[in-house]
């Protein structure tokens, strides 16, 4: 692993910062000896924010930045070295289940991304992405012996045409961001990360549209809270690390897990009342891989 950077003091900021992995992520650096500008987008999200922390709020700036207003994200990053960078749908809005609101994504990424190039001092990005910019394609329905990495993107016209939302508004929006990072200049990595397991999971989480394709297809995999924080701050203190990160530490491929797995997601439910598909007794080949991020995070 490279050495890691040498002033911990420095300022970064994260946005948004209201959900688990921002708030968390805020904790995280604080206890590391960075300053964190936090960006909230809500003012109804900032209860919700300070009762996750548990760090010294010395260190601690609060902004409310909106990913759509320019302007409040360039206050919000004014003398920070870094952002870490992960859209939250404000809370006045429905669950993404359609392109014009995946449209939102593109161009907050486009927003943060440009911004960051105007702003001197900002070294480095830490993109938050997701699986589901990796494995939607007909490659994952047709050709069974060819595994995921990060080098895979989903298909958006595929994607468009089973209406996988979430999948859109996340290739999309990474896409353009690394389109500007490129052409700006601005170094970038990315966490595509498997499903988050929040608190507030749910059936209702778009991510799990297709669910059980993804697990036919041996790419149904999720993260935890303590696992995608480490990455994040791994990927960004390493100097060595570059371009994109599959982030994940569980997969679901068994029969047991799944059903498992379905039952968390709706207590309610019993195996009967699961798909069949998931019912079924074979275990799924996993096809997807996240050995880069591994190799980086062996030593941290």
């Amino acid at each position: 692993m490279a050495p890691a950077m040498l002033e911990t003091s420095k300022k970064v900021c994260v946005m948004d910062a209201s959900g688990y992995l921002g708030s968390s992520l805020v904790d995280k650096l604080i206890q590391r000896g960075y300053t964190v500008h936090a960006a909230i987008q809500d003012h109804g999200d900032l209860l919700d924010f300070k009762g996750r922390l548990s760090c010294d709020k010395i260190n601690l700036r609060i902004f409310q930045a909106d990913p759509l207003d320019y302007h409040s994200i360039i206050d919000a990053l004014k003398g920070c070295s870094a952002l870490f960078y992960s859209f939250e749908p404000s809370r006045d809005q429905p669950i993404i289940k359609d392109e014009y609101l995946a449209d939102e994504e593109v161009r907050a990424a486009h927003n943060v991304l440009e911004a960051c190039a105007q702003t001197d001092t900002i070294e480095k990005v830490v993109f938050t992405s997701s699986v589901t910019a990796v494995i939607w394609s007909e490659d994952c329905q047709s050709i069974k012996n060819v595994d995921f990495d990060e080098r895979c993107w989903s298909d958006v016209n595929f994607c468009r045409k089973f209406k996988l939302w979430h999948a859109v508004s996340k290739t999309l929006a990474e896409k353009t961001a690394w389109a500007l990072a490129m052409d700006r200049g601005v170094q970038m990595v990315s966490i595509n990360a498997g499903l988050f397991v929040s608190p507030d999971l749910s059936i209702k989480n778009p991510y799990l549209k297709g669910a059980a394709e993804m697990y036919q297809n041996g790419v149904l995999v999720t993260v935890d809270l303590k696992h995608l924080v480490e990455a994040h701050i791994c990927v960004f203190e390493d100097v060595s690390t570059y371009g994109r990160y599959l982030c994940f530490n569980n997969i679901i491929n068994h029969p047991d897990d799944a059903v498992e797995f379905a039952q968390m997601l709706t207590p309610q439910s019993t195996t009967s009342s699961l798909p069949q598909s998931i019912g079924d007794t074979r275990i799924s080949q996993q096809r997807i891989t996240c050995q880069k991020l591994e190799k980086v995070m062996v030593d941290f």
